[in-house]
């Protein structure tokens, strides 16, 4: 039996019709008995670089034991030229996180995966230090075990004070080596007293790396720092009543 960490996160395929555009991460949550997918806003929608997809894909695995069998669950990301994903804002701004929901009939018979739910959110900002080890579980560039179909973690620190908006945003910053396709990942905490099936704390949401424009490329590394969403936004997309109805693009 894998870790059960890694059969909560899933390789997103984003496409247009049949044409194939990029690859991230996104993650399942469960609420009231309804699934979600969890990834970053801009896998689904991202103006600036003209990414407009309108079907995602998700692998799923259809036995705990034998890792090698999965199934390709394909998502329309709108209906009626109105989007079916879910996305937040508040003072700060619009906040990189979005959740779809997967009915529960597109899953395979059987499936095996393990979902975060309401109680694996961090209830208290003062348990959380910076410093705090965390996991980055995603498909970095894609790459994952392609046999058994499995993601890969990084491993991270929490580089800003947890619980204070960085820059007056909804999100904190980790110390940790991310590339492409890792927008979506969880990012999470170990919780030894927790869940015993599922003993980990979601903290964020990864997003993207954060860097200073006036690095100077040649003689200055890259910070090296990342935005995580904080996890708990994923309370008001789970709620209750229609998607937020982004037009198509």
């Amino acid at each position: 039996m894998t870790e059960s960490v890694l059969l909560t996160t899933a390789r997103v395929s984003t496409f247009e019709g049949a044409k194939l555009l990029t690859g991230a991460t996104g993650f399942f949550f469960e609420r009231d008995d309804r699934l979600f997918l969890v990834t970053s806003r801009h896998v689904f929608i991202d103006t600036p670089t003209k990414h407009f997809p309108n079907r995602i894909e998700i692998e799923m695995h259809t036995d705990a034991v034998n890792l090698t069998g999965v199934f390709s669950v394909s998502l329309w990301l709108y209906a009626e030229g109105k989007s079916l994903w879910r996305q937040g804002s508040d003072s700060g701004g619009e906040i990189d996180v979005a959740a779809i929901e997967i009915p529960r009939a597109a899953l395979p018979s059987p499936v095996a995966f393990k979902s975060f739910k309401p109680t694996h959110l961090q209830a208290s900002l003062d348990e959380v230090e910076v410093g705090t080890a965390l996991l980055v579980v995603g498909f970095p560039l894609g790459f994952h075990d392609v046999i058994h179909h499995l993601p890969v973690v990084r491993h991270a620190v929490i580089s800003s004070s947890f619980g204070v908006r960085f820059q007056g945003q909804g999100f904190f910053l980790t110390d940790a080596r991310t590339h492409r396709g890792t927008s979506g990942a969880a990012v999470v905490m170990r919780d030894p007293n927790g869940d015993p099936a599922l003993p980990w704390r979601l903290l964020g949401v990864h997003s993207s790396r954060m860097d200073m424009n006036s690095r100077d490329l040649k003689l200055d590394e890259s910070l090296g720092l990342n935005c995580a969403w904080y996890a708990d936004i994923l309370m008001t997309l789970t709620t209750g009543g229609a998607p937020t109805g982004q037009p198509a693009g």
